[in-house]
């Protein structure tokens, strides 16, 4: 297609058309034809697009001027030939000062700015206006959000450089839903056909906010988004579609490179276009209502605590100023004392200023009201003034929309109730047991929750604590008579731990704690205290110990295997050894092993002469970590030196190796590389099992060679693998290397490797110094294991 729309200019050396075949000369033609349609079809639209806006243009100057139809028309011709505009420009900017609305005040803006630079001519925002008219115009003809969507990007977002758009619907719960989108694919449109509440997007960002959130790239802040797969790296705007004081869902716009610091113009236009999302999105509009709706008055009076009914109060400008009282339940008791009927119709910060503090119960009504977003919380601190002074009271609030308007619904807390609740929670969750002994009249006085430590019936009579003993296991006697004696004979407090044991046969480990309480001449009036059930503290401590035998054991044996596996690898994977130098070619490796001793694993390398005088050269990687993947590095290495040895080629090799990885080891995995140097023809032969190609560095550029087809070792039986062939010539310089020189959590793996890609460039006085740098300047993070494989041709 890219041929037919743009075919080659003629040489003028070739023959004439009469020369060229009846099929070249057809192309031709049907390019033509094709491109003289499409231009047709644009400058239609064009027109379209422009006559609605002429048209309205006309009807303000025949409702200004008292003209006709066709005086209205020739005045826009002549203004537009005055003004050196063409028409559609000069209609424009006529709406624009009639309309005194949002595109107009940003086209001015615009305009204004544009002077200031001295960069534009007198039309200079004429583009903007006609641009942000005919989105206008679009979103009016447009039947549904989706059509809004699809306007948005053709007339107004694709000349900024954007290339998707979606318009959310903010729903009560402060959920999202996808009403519109242009410029992704319907699969990505059906995956986030819906947002839960909860779900951190740049969308809801902006929608719990009520701010415009302008992201650099989509993966600077890590938040999932539709279409975030295809453009991490591109630029997100998203931007809170409302109208009369309601967040009525979110415009989030796409851009497919980074997004720098948009100009305040930029952003002006931007944030029209969400406001005109906003009345798209409250299609078909309701009527307000003069009064709150029945039934929510009906669900305040029936309410068990204190209710009230805010409608939001609105500028001309449709901004939210304040809430008026609507309707309070009988419940209501004004802090101040006021009447309710004095507080009902009233401003709510004007009978209660305080509540417009920073983060108070303004903000939160306000927040409620915008978002959807239902707000409950038991510490709320509501305050009002008495007497000019500030009275504050804590109370569990709920604050909920319902349609246009906002149902409070508090609860004062009383102090001594709200302490005395939460001492009984503190000793149903502690299980802890309260008593008191009168010393003077004998009478013993016990809480609830003792007699359920006991298994006894409320009704029944309490235990005294001289009889203590009968109702704990024997071996505890010597303990429960010691704490008695501190008690009743020495009148200190004491505590002791011991088995009780229930009448149904449940044993139990308490803890008891008593004090004397004394007159001031020193005689014992009482005895008050208090019992725990400790028993579950008693068998985590007993199951603690044992976990801890168990886990030092464990601990043992483990250190014991990763220093088995360390030795192993270290004997057989120095660290570096000194260049080979062989047949006019260098060859020099690093290995760099785990920084943890408990992430040992299976990296290996070999650089080896064979008999036939060919040198072997091999990287690999086994999966796992620890003496499992140590030993199966073993085997696959001193295998593959065997197989080496017959003569046969890299793919043989390591098909060979694969049956030997599937066959003779227990469910080992591993990638490698395999390559034969042939010093006679410098011809180097390659073949990979799921590992990275090697980078070849020639002229002091460095690439990956071509991929090459084969699945890792040891996953399937009976595998081939694909050869490839690299002609090396002087100074060339080929690196093989395992992932750990690479990988990093924060980053995908092609972006790593080009980071080394360009570290390998680095200038270098020898394949040492160079494999060396590399190893010095990995951007890993993973610590893993590196094997590093050099080789240079003289």
């Amino acid at each position: 297609m890219h041929d037919l729309q743009h075919p080659p200019a003629p040489d003028p050396g070739a023959a004439g058309p009469a020369e060229l075949p009846d099929a070249a000369t057809n192309v031709g033609r049907l390019a033509a034809t094709i491109e003289r349609l499409r231009e047709a079809v644009r400058e239609a639209q064009h027109a379209a697009e422009g006559r609605a806006l002429i048209e309205v243009a006309k009807g303000i100057l025949i409702e200004r001027l008292g003209c006709g139809l066709t005086e209205a028309a020739r005045q826009i011709a002549t203004l537009a030939e005055q003004a050196g505009v063409s028409p559609i420009e000069m209609s424009a900017d006529i709406i624009n000062h009639a309309a005194r609305d949002r595109i107009s005040e940003t086209a001015r803006e615009f305009l204004n700015a544009a002077r200031s630079r001295a960069a534009a001519p007198t039309g200079g925002d004429s583009g903007v206006a006609v641009r942000m008219r005919s989105a206008e115009n679009g979103m009016l003809q447009a039947g549904d959000a989706q059509a809004v969507a699809e306007s948005l990007l053709q007339h107004a977002l694709t000349p900024l450089g954007a290339t998707a758009v979606a318009v959310w619907a903010a729903g009560h719960d402060a959920s999202l839903a996808l009403a519109g989108y242009a410029g992704f694919n319907e699969a990505e449109a059906a995956r986030w056909r819906y947002v839960p509440p909860g779900v951190a997007t740049p969308a809801r960002q902006a929608l719990t906010e009520r701010k415009a959130i302008w992201l650099r790239a989509l993966s600077d802040v890590g938040l999932p988004s539709i279409g975030w797969h295809a453009t991490p790296d591109g630029g997100r705007a998203s931007v809170p579609a409302g109208t009369g004081g309601r967040v009525l869902g979110v415009l989030e716009i796409s851009w497919p490179e980074p997004l720098e610091t948009p100009p305040p113009q930029i952003v002006k236009q931007i944030e029209a276009l969400a406001e005109l999302c906003a009345h798209t999105l409250e299609w078909p509009a309701a009527a307000p209502a003069a009064a709150p709706p029945s039934e929510l008055t009906d669900l305040a009076d029936v309410l068990p605590d204190a209710a009230m009914v805010l409608q939001p109060c609105l500028d001309a400008d449709g901004r939210l100023t304040d809430f008026r009282i609507r309707h309070t339940n009988r419940r209501f008791a004004d802090p101040a004392g006021r009447p309710a009927a004095l507080v009902t119709g009233a401003l709510l910060l004007e009978a209660y200023p305080l509540a417009a503090q920073d983060d108070g119960l303004f903000s939160k009504i306000e927040r409620v009201h915008a978002t959807g977003e239902p707000f409950q919380s038991d510490r709320v601190t509501l305050t009002s003034l008495v007497d000019q002074v500030p009275l504050a009271s804590v109370a569990h609030v709920s604050i909920t929309r319902h349609g246009e308007d906002v149902l409070m619904i508090w609860r004062l807390q009383d102090e001594a109730t709200r302490l005395a609740s939460l001492l009984q929670h503190a000793q149903r969750l502690g299980r802890i047991g309260g008593f008191e002994e009168n010393a003077l009249t004998g009478e013993i006085t016990w809480n609830s929750q003792l007699y359920a430590l006991y298994g006894m019936n409320p009704g029944e009579p309490p235990i005294p604590l001289e009889l203590l003993t009968e109702h704990a296991h024997p071996d505890d006697a010597v303990a429960i008579g010691r704490f008695l004696r501190t008690v009743l004979h020495h009148r200190q407090p004491a505590s002791a731990a011991f088995r009780l044991q229930r009448r149904d046969g449940i044993a139990r480990h308490i803890r008891v704690v008593a004090e004397p309480a004394l007159s001031d001449d020193g005689h014992l009036l009482a005895i008050r205290g208090a019992y725990q059930d400790i028993s579950s503290q008693h068998w985590t401590e007993m199951a603690l110990a044992a976990t801890r035998d168990q886990l030092a054991h464990t601990e043992q044996q483990a250190a014991e295997r990763n220093r088995l596996a360390l030795q192993l690898q270290r004997a057989i994977m120095p660290a570096s050894q000194q260049p080979v130098e062989a047949f006019g070619l260098d060859v020099a490796v690093r290995y760099r092993p785990a920084e943890k001793e408990h992430l040992v694993g299976g990296d290996w390398y070999d650089a080896v002469i064979l008999p036939s005088k060919k040198i072997l050269l091999a990287v690999g990687d086994v999966a796992g970590h620890g003496i499992e993947a140590a030993t199966g590095m073993v085997v696959l290495r001193n295998a593959l030196r065997g197989l080496a040895a017959t003569g046969a080629g890299p793919g043989q090799l390591l098909a060979w190796l694969n049956m030997v990885a599937h066959h003779l080891t227990e469910n080992v995995t591993a990638t490698a590389i395999c390559g034969l140097y042939d010093p006679d023809t410098h011809v180097l032969s390659w073949a990979r099992a799921g590992h990275l190609p090697p980078i070849l560095i020639r002229d002091g550029q460095a690439a990956e060679l071509d991929m090459i087809g084969g699945v890792l070792l040891g996953a399937l039986s009976d595998m081939t693998y694909e050869e490839s062939q690299v002609q090396l010539a002087s100074n060339d310089v080929l690196l093989m290397y395992t992932d750990g020189l690479i990988e990093r959590r924060d980053l995908p793996l092609h972006q790593a490797q080009q980071q080394l890609l360009r570290t390998a460039t680095h200038p270098s006085t020898g394949l040492g110094h160079r494999l060396d740098h590399l190893l010095t300047h990995s951007r890993s993070d993973t610590d893993d294991d590196t094997c590093l494989v050099g080789i240079q041709l003289h």
